[in-house]
């Protein structure tokens, strides 16, 4: 029987221990390929390198750096790297959290993003904690998840963003939740270089969040792994029927009648 294959990224770099400890984690579940950034590249988002070249190297088997960004990685491993479509591509475990809405700067969720466009299932995971972490429990939440979802699937459009809290054992829970709101300080800190030119260091510490029952952001602070479907489809339906009925939208020549009012 043939093993499924799966595609392991992450967005800390080909040698972060969350990588490892994830590609581990899927070892007994199929094949697995691991495409990943040849350096950090945390909070890229969904960064894709059209104007400069990518090198890609073989550093071991089934296990390839690529120079540039977790979509880049993603995008050559399907288009380039792997023979077939994998069955499940895996993204992480990113060394901090990916809550509410960091999912929208994570280049760890880039990674699954990339792969759900191309109608490959994908789970992105992160350990909510930072400095010298242990990964061996969250893996096996991967490993718990990841052969869910192989015999499951997802919907099409929808990847799981998975946070485990530090400290987590397998007494832990598992909390069904939604996006929450993360805040952090707006800091933007001005220096001059040695030829006295100004440069920037952008982003401020976290903050803390907003207090949603329900959503990750809150199963986090009481302790539980959070597991979250999020739907790449952004649209505000019901803000598309409060927008019909703006006197503009009434009509298919608004702009006409706009610049004929201004006349």
């Amino acid at each position: 029987m043939t093993r499924p294959i799966i595609l392991v990224t992450n967005d800390d770099g080909i040698h972060a221990p969350g990588l490892h400890a994830l590609e581990a984690a899927m070892a007994d579940l199929g094949e697995v390929w691991v495409v990943a950034p040849q350096t950090e590249q945390s909070a890229v988002s969904h960064a894709i390198s059209l104007r400069h070249p990518l090198r890609v190297e073989e550093i071991g088997e089934r296990r390839i750096a690529v120079s540039g960004t977790p979509a880049d990685c993603v995008y050559i491993a399907l288009n380039h790297v792997l023979k077939k479509a994998p069955a499940l591509c895996v993204s992480g475990i990113n060394n901090g959290a990916n809550l509410g809405d960091d999912v929208i700067y994570s280049g760890t969720v880039a990674g699954a993003v990339e792969a759900t466009l191309c109608d490959v299932p994908s789970v992105a995971f992160s350990l909510a904690g930072y400095g010298k972490l242990n990964f061996e429990c969250a893996g096996r939440f991967a490993a718990k998840m990841a052969q869910m979802v192989l015999a499951q699937g997802l919907a099409r459009g929808v990847f799981i963003n998975v946070n485990v809290p530090k400290g987590a054992s397998a007494a832990t829970r598992v909390k069904l939740a939604k996006l929450g709101r993360r805040n952090y300080g707006r800091l933007v800190i001005e220096k001059l270089d040695p030829r006295r030119n100004p440069y920037y260091w952008l982003g401020g510490a976290e903050l803390g969040f907003d207090d949603m029952p329900g959503s990750d952001c809150n199963a986090i602070a009481d302790g539980l792994v959070s597991v979250t479907p999020v739907h790449l489809d952004m649209t505000h339906y019901a803000f598309i029927r409060e927008m019909k009925h703006w006197e503009e939208f009434e009509s298919d020549t608004w702009l006409e009648q706009h610049e004929r009012q201004e006349q």
